[in-house]
């Protein structure tokens, strides 16, 4: 039996555990939520260390990666430095390959995404999902310098919002991290201060927490691609119109994890060091798991017209 714990700095309230039978073997995957505690995360981490197979490192990333460069968290180094056993990531490497792969399937399978008006609320920590909609043709507003710094300044361009990814990311990520992204309490404090760049937008996409941060009660007709949502979050976009739900990573128990934790679980599968693993191996994995999107219809009307409106 494999045991994958996820750590978060985020909300206790998102913690879930469930159980799953992968390759013949069952599997208990842990959500632990700490509310912003710090000291807690290192200490639990410590307290399960060499006792579960992987880590999963929730609410903070470690790694940043962009176009070759990858920069590293300060404040997620000590948090990584508490694991001496067992193996822990953030789900930074499973992002580049699957949310790829997620992005491809959706504009084959579900709908073309030429054109498609898209807000991503945080590239920087989606680089294969920015560059999977910029590649399949997609209209992107990139949302970081919005929904990270606070600052009114959408980016419309790819190659201009590379070009300020290579500025923002070194100096972002000596920043303190909740100055960043919503930790503990903050991860319940909804805002729509920033409507009107959800309202130009058919998608919205990326980081839940992101989303949610600054959603407006109306979102009738938009679709959400995003990972960890609980059933509760789902029933929220329901009640706020959305139309449609797509996350990049499977359900378990009616529950979807964030990719640290599929990375964690993908990890123990391969039984490899953490920095032997490439992007081949991933793929391989992702291959045999056979990790496809999970994609809901929110409201019963919109079963009815999908065929209508070219969705196969």
């Amino acid at each position: 039996m494999k045991r994958i714990v996820s750590v978060s700095l985020g909300s206790s309230k998102r913690n879930h555990r469930a159980e799953a039978e992968i390759f013949g073997e069952k599997v208990i995957i842990e959500r632990i939520g700490t509310d912003g505690d710090y000291d807690k995360v290192i200490e639990t981490i410590k307290e399960l260390d060499g006792k579960v197979d992987a880590f999963g490192m929730g609410g903070i990333d470690l790694y940043l990666r962009w176009a070759d460069k990858v920069y590293t968290i300060k404040d997620a180094v000590p948090i990584k430095e508490a694991a001496n056993i067992s193996p822990i990531v953030d789900g930074s490497g499973l992002k580049n390959t699957l949310e790829r792969r997620a992005i491809r399937y959706i504009n084959k399978n579900i709908m073309p995404l030429k054109d498609k008006k898209v807000l991503m609320t945080s590239a920087t920590d989606r680089c294969g999902m920015a560059e999977a909609f910029y590649r399949v043709g997609a209209d992107v507003t990139y949302g970081d310098v919005i929904f990270a710094l606070n600052i009114p300044f959408p980016v419309k361009s790819y190659r201009v919002f590379s070009m300020l990814a290579e500025i923002i990311l070194p100096i972002a990520v000596r920043m303190p991290f909740e100055k960043l992204y919503p930790t503990g309490k903050e991860q319940d404090t909804v805002t729509t201060k920033y409507e009107k760049y959800y309202n130009d937008a058919e998608i919205i996409a990326g980081d839940y927490l992101f989303i949610k941060k600054y959603m407006p009660e109306n979102m009738s007709d938009k679709i959400i691609v995003t990972n960890t949502v609980t059933s509760s979050d789902v029933e929220d976009l329901r009640k706020r119109g959305v139309k449609m739900l797509i996350t990049t990573t499977p359900e378990f128990n009616g529950r979807s994890f964030g990719t640290n934790v599929m990375e964690a679980l993908i990890i123990s599968l391969l039984d490899k060091r953490v920095e032997d693993v490439t992007v081949e191996d991933y793929e391989k994995m992702l291959d045999k798991l056979n990790f496809v999107p999970r994609i809901e219809y929110l409201n019963k009307d919109i079963e009815l017209h999908k065929k209508a409106e070219g969705y196969k």
